[in-house]
């Protein structure tokens, strides 16, 4: 609905016609809707996804197969963060990606593969000819027990208080 308002000159002649909207506008309407839609979002669980490393970390596969299937269904990023000297590439767990390796938390993982485009080289003698594995939070013994049932051959290494790899390798 519209109202309308005249200037009038001084002659009595109209020399502008002001239109006023009237009811709310159009901006008070996308506000609302922005704040029930924001609402809602925050509702929503934060998309995640999770997944377990125990049967990869059997040691049954090459560090070329485990890297890439993980960079494939986008659970690390595929470069990788830091390359030690024996060549070892060290790789993120993706954003929202909650990665367990029997049933410890994974904040790193590594691999390796000779000749591989895939990985960086180290300025180092590299560790094997193909390597894979984790980084967790746990102490050694602790995470070696775990392993204990498995099957697993892979080789737990203390790293830092509370911090052990579990590594596959072959030469």
């Amino acid at each position: 609905m519209r109202s309308v308002f005249r200037v009038w000159a001084s002659r009595g002649q109209p020399v502008q016609n002001h239109y006023i909207e009237s009811g709310p506008p159009l901006t008070l309407m996308k506000r609302l809707i922005s704040s029930v839609l924001l609402l809602l979002a925050a509702a929503l669980p934060l998309s995640s996804f999770a997944a377990s490393l125990d049967t990869p970390l059997t040691c049954n596969e090459s560090g070329h197969q485990f890297i890439a299937d993980l960079a494939q269904q986008q659970m690390i990023d595929p470069t990788p963060t830091r390359v030690e000297h024996n060549s070892i590439n060290a790789f993120s767990p993706a954003s929202g990606a909650d990665l367990t390796a029997f049933g410890f938390r994974v904040f790193a993982v590594v691999g390796y593969e000779k000749d591989d485009p895939m990985f960086r080289v180290g300025d180092g003698e590299p560790v094997a000819r193909s390597a894979y594995g984790v980084v967790v939070f746990g102490s050694e013994s602790k995470v070696q027990n775990a392993l204990a049932g498995s099957g697993s051959t892979a080789i737990v290494h203390h790293v830092a208080p509370l911090v052990t790899a579990i590594f596959c390798k072959r030469s």
